[in-house]
């Protein structure tokens, strides 16, 4: 057997695919702009379609819910919304997060409750953005399905610090240290409300690990004790 082990062995296959289908617009969009993709324009005219059709809008939640009707078309953008990026750089760092914290929470919870996560906090940070605000400007980007991993993540650290007795506050450093950061960039340069989303997202992920947890908190101890 090799000596070297690629280090993508040790990510989840799930964490991968959600990565790949992250970064894979990105790709399109580039091929569009170099005109390499046939019957388009160049520019960014591929990325302006995707976000007119997969962004998550409030405006079209607001009338579906008032028309009473919810077709195809509106509701995909809850899921689609995530894998749709204002630029390159918001890809990436959107694509870093999800690897990283998909990992971690990866080896103690299923594939499938990763996938769940996922999902669920980009759905539920959207919908939460539509409750509690009034911004017609569409809502893109991963860091809601992000920042749920991250939600993961600080209950496995309130288990982890539970069990050695120590201040399982301390787990939610990540979050305070992340929030803080935005709070300093949105004062020196202004920002939006999509904080409003991701800490949606964060709260989803935190509450749903409960019962996505492996077997429970007892069985979730042992697993982080074999780590």
């Amino acid at each position: 057997m090799s000596d070297h082990t690629s280090p993508f062995n040790a990510i989840p296959p799930v964490v991968l695919l959600l990565t790949a289908a992250l970064a894979l617009p990105e790709l399109l969009f580039w091929a569009s702009k170099s005109g390499l993709v046939p019957g388009a324009r160049g520019g960014d005219d591929m990325r302006l379609f995707a976000l007119q059709r997969f962004a998550f809008s409030g405006e079209l939640m607001d009338r579906m819910r008032a028309a009473g009707q919810y077709p195809f078309a509106g509701m995909i953008r809850l899921i689609s919304y995530p894998f749709v990026h204002a630029s390159f750089t918001q890809m990436v760092f959107a694509a870093v997060f999800v690897l990283a914290l998909g990992k971690m929470v990866g080896e103690v919870f299923s594939q499938m409750a990763v996938a769940v996560i996922f999902f669920a906090s980009a759905i539920c940070g959207a919908l939460i953005y539509t409750l509690l605000l009034d911004d017609p400007r569409p809502l893109i980007g991963g860091f809601p399905a992000a920042y749920g991993l991250i939600g993961a993540y600080t209950f496995i650290l309130w288990v982890g610090y539970g069990a050695v007795g120590q201040n399982q506050y301390r787990a939610f450093s990540l979050i305070g240290f992340l929030l803080a950061i935005q709070l300093v960039f949105g004062l020196l340069f202004g920002g939006g409300n999509d904080w409003v989303a991701e800490l949606g997202g964060f709260v989803t992920g935190l509450i749903l690990s409960i019962p996505l947890s492996p077997h429970g908190t007892r069985r979730l101890l042992e697993a982080l004790r074999r780590r």
